[in-house]
């Protein structure tokens, strides 16, 4: 009743915002209405304490303390920030770093031109609200900026792409060290988890180069047919649809039909940057994206970012990094070598999730096919550094 009181007086007020004592009756309404739900806030809390059991104390405590505030990562043997540092370092980005060795630069003839329209579609595709990295500049401050001044951003990434660079200073990144709830000890680097974010303009270029290698890969067979996810068109139905089709497809012809589902360990750090760019090469690629392709795969660096932290960069080794716009189309790319053809089955995936479907006459025949194929691909994954 007193919001719709509240509701009246407003649409009362809005014809003529000079009358005095229209406004002054909505802002007395809004009053009311307001003070009224505080109010019964209270006294619900007040009857909820009043009536609390042993079982549901507990929830009224979680609903006074809210969330508890972060852990402090405290690991054996770190005593100190640097030493704490570099222990979280080696668990999240274990490996050797990919180095950086770009000394003198040349253009490349045949690169394709930047035109402002393909600038403007990746800003397009970027999200206002998207946390930003070290530089602190969210998406909506280079939106502004490309409306104002179509011609700065333009001017900044024309010559990354004519050089096939990503610069140094593009690839580096903020580690958010967050404490993993219901752990019962925190003192161990796998009892936390890190969320990785880049740098806001880095992303700009990045949907750029993704842009262009999506529609190269496909074009000269760099994926297979039967890869979905992180491709324009390829969803999680299509992966879904395709496998239901092929299971119902071989029952009908009275056959056994038994699918294995297999995970591949650590995803996108898996990333070589030389074996992926030999690939690229070997397909024919314009060399100027194989460069851009191995220069935002090497010299990343990242600073972790926790209570006591003292957030200094280090060089780290990512493969794809997390979190960048063309990181899934690279991983694709990467692992479409480990596709084998199964007689009367199929090989599908969906990103870094694979599954080998095989038929036969009977469910132990199927174990037996899988096994031999499980056996193919997990040689082909130790040769791309990848495993199940």
């Amino acid at each position: 009743m007193l919001r719709k009181a509240y509701n009246s007086a407003l649409r009362s007020s809005k014809p003529d915002r000079f009358d005095a004592s229209l406004l002054a009756s909505a802002r007395a309404a809004r009053s009311a209405y307001f003070k009224a739900i505080k109010k019964a806030k209270r006294a619900h809390w007040s009857s909820f304490l009043a009536s609390a059991t042993p079982q549901t104390v507990w929830t009224a405590k979680r609903f006074a303390v809210r969330r508890p505030p972060p852990r402090f990562p405290d690991l054996p043997g770190a005593s100190t920030p640097p030493e704490l540092n570099n222990a979280l370092l080696d668990h999240f980005f274990p490996g050797e770093p990919a180095g950086f060795t770009d000394t003198i630069l040349l253009p490349f003839r045949e690169c394709l031109p930047l035109p402002p329209d393909e600038i403007s579609r990746a800003l397009a595709r970027s999200s206002p609200s998207s946390a930003p990295g070290p530089d602190a500049i969210p998406n909506s401050v280079w939106k502004r900026v490309h409306r104002v001044a179509p011609h700065l951003i333009h001017d900044l990434l024309a010559p990354l792409v004519t050089y096939g660079s990503h610069p140094l200073t593009l690839k580096r990144a903020d580690g958010i060290v967050l404490d993993k709830p219901g752990k019962p000890s925190y003192d161990s680097p796998s009892s936390f988890r890190v969320i990785v974010l880049l740098q806001t303009f880095s992303k700009i270029l990045e949907r750029i180069m993704n842009s262009r290698l999506s529609g190269v890969a496909r074009a000269t067979g760099l994926l297979n047919p039967h890869q979905c996810g992180s491709l324009a068109g390829l969803s999680a139905s299509d992966a879904v649809t395709t496998l239901t089709h092929e299971v119902k497809t071989l029952q009908m012809a009275w056959r056994k039909v038994s699918t294995l589902f297999l995970d591949i360990k650590g995803g996108f750090a898996n990333v070589n940057p030389s074996t992926l760019c030999g690939m690229l090469r070997a397909k024919g690629v314009n060399p100027y994206l194989v460069s851009l392709t191995r220069s935002f795969l090497s010299g990343r660096s990242c600073r972790l970012l926790y209570q006591g932290s003292p957030k200094v960069f280090a060089p780290v080794s990512v493969g794809a990094a997390q979190g960048s716009p063309v990181s899934p189309l690279l991983f694709v790319i990467y692992v479409s070598r480990l596709y084998s053809e199964i007689p009367q089955g199929l090989t599908l995936s969906y990103v870094d999730d694979f599954g080998l479907t095989a038929s036969s006459a009977s469910y132990r025949g199927n174990i037996q096919i899988l096994q031999r194929q499980y056996a193919r691909l997990k040689a082909r994954g130790a040769r791309l550094g990848v495993s199940f």
